[in-house]
């Protein structure tokens, strides 16, 4: 009996690893190559000189990228907790930053329904007529421009004068937009049902934690580059493709002098790369103690910035061959966001031969893109909740039932998004819920409390005994100074250029810009809060409650694995010396 409840303690403490390094390296690759990557770095390459972006871009990732995700993946490793808990282990004083962090993924967690629109083109796609391509629908209207007109001669006119086909089946098949916010309208079926096919894979993904997630992956994570491979081949061979790269890569040195392009370019890292989520230190939290993160942040953050690079010619290759047949300017078909990914890129491959073909190469690449950000997203959620009541928690069959409930209640929640006026909540939570504010702010009080108060070269001395490498001093000075520095000036400009969201010309009602404000202050005041009432409850004198706060914990979790097993051990050869 004895031998039997040691046995079920051990599986309740365990929170499981990676089955190989192979699991790790693929699930941190799918997370960090995104829907970013696609759809967000090349318009901002075309909109911020080109060629001469990459000079800020490169110089940030090495000042900014590298640094911080050597930072964060480590304190997941060495802690082996989620992002609240891992600072326990480091600076209680600064639990707050992973409460903030549960928050904005929370807020953050609205991208599912891009996994939903992508679903629902990929059903359409198998009609035998593209429907973004004809204005013979019952949703089109007597402005519609066909996809034919673009080869007629007065194209020109009528584009001025017209709603392309690829705007109406968006704006009115798929979202059938209200007027507004305010007018929140009817909950639209058939979206309902590619969200809940959306939060099914989900589940399926994690509901066995780190087990499922690190088998799922193995296509999840890969398949999107072989569609990229295969669109970047037939991308290059398009008529008009090489202007279409032109306009992505001719430098503008002009815009260096921008201070605005070196932000862009850092809030780009900053998101593309997971830096400020929080989910980098629940992945890492699975390694083995001894696994050489130092070396890993390296190669992922090459992969990341190499895929970013690589999707800038496959989406401005199909973009020049798309103004090629309007003949028009490439700038005039260049969009971002889901302007690219839904209007844009399916028009452009509805002109190609073999059209349903490339698209649902696309599609097919889009949803695997946000699956993988998605799951790992909710999975990491799942991991720092659990790591708060692991008793409770961590069960096999409690584990399931609560990723169980919290898929459902976050589906359920998430049905606001497929109303009528369901486009103008994402774009509202969008905008103030993990807007720069918020990252620059988790930024900066992660380094002030590694860097600072934990102490950079304590820091080092864990990366050295987990890694047998000792990191160069070029990351100290860049924890302790070039990041908050760095990560200072957008906030302060984002703060000093403040201007009310708008979307297609709508303004937002007061109430909803108050909102919005709620939302970016639900996070980022959670931080200072936290610290406070953490400073107010501890008891001693001020002094002494510090000294006490910003102390780490001198047991982290892989000293105590150490001694559980141990201790397990001992307890079973007791166990069977009495037998």
């Amino acid at each position: 009996m004895n031998r039997k409840r040691i046995e079920k303690q051990r599986r309740d403490d365990d929170r499981g690893q990676w089955a190989n390094k192979m699991e790790y390296f693929l699930v941190v690759a799918g997370n960090v190559v995104g829907l970013g990557n696609v759809w967000r770095f090349p318009y901002l390459c075309f909109k911020n000189g080109g060629g001469a972006f990459l000079v800020p871009y490169g110089l940030l990732v090495v000042l900014f990228g590298i640094p911080m995700f050597l930072m964060v993946t480590s304190i997941g490793q060495y802690t082996q907790e989620g992002f609240i808990t891992c600072w326990t282990k480091l600076c209680p004083l600064a639990q707050g930053i992973g409460i903030g962090q549960l928050i904005i993924t929370f807020w953050a967690s609205i991208y599912i329904i891009i996994e939903a629109w992508a679903l629902f083109y990929l059903v359409f796609s198998f009609r035998s007529q593209l429907p973004w391509a004809t204005c013979n629908n019952t949703w089109n209207t007597a402005d519609c421009l066909d996809l034919q007109i673009f080869n007629s001669s007065n194209m020109t006119v009528k584009q001025t004068n017209g709603t392309p086909a690829a705007v109406e089946f968006w704006e009115r098949r798929l979202l059938s937009m209200s007027g507004g916010i305010e007018e929140l309208g009817s909950v639209r079926w058939e979206l309902t049902l590619c969200l809940l096919v959306a939060w099914i894979f989900c589940y399926f993904s994690i509901w066995k934690g780190v087990r499922s997630s690190g088998k799922v992956v193995y296509f999840t994570a890969t398949f999107p580059y072989v569609m990229l491979l295969v669109l970047l081949i037939r991308g290059l061979t398009l008529p008009g493709a090489s202007e279409g790269i032109y306009y992505y890569l001719y430098p503008d040195i002009n815009r260096l002098a921008d201070l605005e392009v070196w932000i862009e370019a850092g809030i780009q890292i900053c998101f593309s790369y997971s830096l400020t989520a929080g989910t980098l230190v629940v992945l890492s939290s699975y390694n083995d103690h001894n696994n050489n993160c130092y070396k890993d942040c390296f190669w992922l953050c090459l992969l990341n910035s190499g895929t970013s690079f690589v999707a800038g010619f496959v989406v401005f290759s199909v973009l020049g061959f798309m103004a090629h047949k309007q003949g028009v300017p490439v700038n005039t078909v260049t969009k971002s966001g889901p302007g690219l990914a839904f209007i844009a890129y399916p028009q452009a491959t509805a002109l190609m031969p073999l059209s349903h073909f490339w698209t649902v190469c696309f599609f097919l690449m889009l949803i695997l893109l946000a699956v993988d950000s998605f799951f790992v997203m909710v999975e990491s959620c799942i991991t720092t909740v659990s790591d708060l009541f692991p008793k409770l928690l961590r069960a096999p069959v409690k584990h399931e039932i609560f990723v169980l409930i919290s898929c459902l209640t976050m589906c359920v929640l998430q049905l606001i998004l497929v109303t009528e006026a369901g486009i103008y909540i994402f774009q509202l939570i969008e905008f103030y819920g993990s807007t720069r504010v918020c990252m620059t702010v988790v930024a900066i009080s992660e380094c002030l409390a590694i860097g600072w108060i934990f102490g950079a070269d304590r820091f080092y001395n864990l990366i050295e005994d987990m890694t047998g490498q000792r990191p160069s001093i070029y990351f100290k000075l860049c924890w302790k100074f070039i990041i908050p520095l760095l990560s200072l000036i957008p906030f302060i400009m984002s703060l000093v250029n403040y201007k009310h969201l708008k979307f297609n010309d709508y303004l937002y009602p007061d109430w909803a810009y108050s909102l919005g404000w709620v939302m970016t202050l639900s996070s980022v005041l959670m931080i200072p809060l936290w610290a406070a009432g953490r400073v107010c409850l501890t008891p001693g004198t001020f002094r002494e409650r510090l000294s006490v706060l910003c102390r780490p914990a001198e047991d982290p979790a892989w000293k105590r694995t150490d001694i559980a097993e141990e201790r397990t051990t001992a307890g079973l050869m007791t166990s069977a010396s009495t037998v």
